[in-house]
């Protein structure tokens, strides 16, 4: 069961990594979308088409605000709710299932 365990560990590690490098990638974006930076940079293509599909999903449900876009905003704090619930979880159920616990 100790396997199983260390995988719900690492995979609580792994969500926990990925979604604050996704928050990071979204304040990039904001910063970018604010500075008016070149379409065709490489580096602003690649932070338009990995945030993009989620903001526009966002952006739907949001009533227009006179140009403020709170997209960003509310991406993150959905990110870090999530986080918030799915890496304390995942951790303690790794905790579950580590031989140490075993013995209570």
């Amino acid at each position: 069961m100790f396997i199983l365990g260390n995988f719900l560990g690492a995979l609580a590690k792994l969500i926990n990594l990925v979604s604050n490098t996704y928050i990071w990638i979204v304040i990039a974006r904001s910063v970018i979308s604010w500075v008016n930076a070149d379409p065709y940079n490489p580096v602003v293509r690649f932070l338009m088409q990995i945030t993009d599909p989620v903001l526009h999903k966002i952006r739907r449900w949001l009533p227009p605000m006179g140009g403020l876009d709170l997209s960003p905003l509310l991406l993150i704090f959905a990110i870090i709710f999530l986080q918030s619930f799915l890496v304390p979880t995942l951790q303690h159920f790794s905790l579950m299932f580590s031989p140490d616990m075993a013995r209570f």
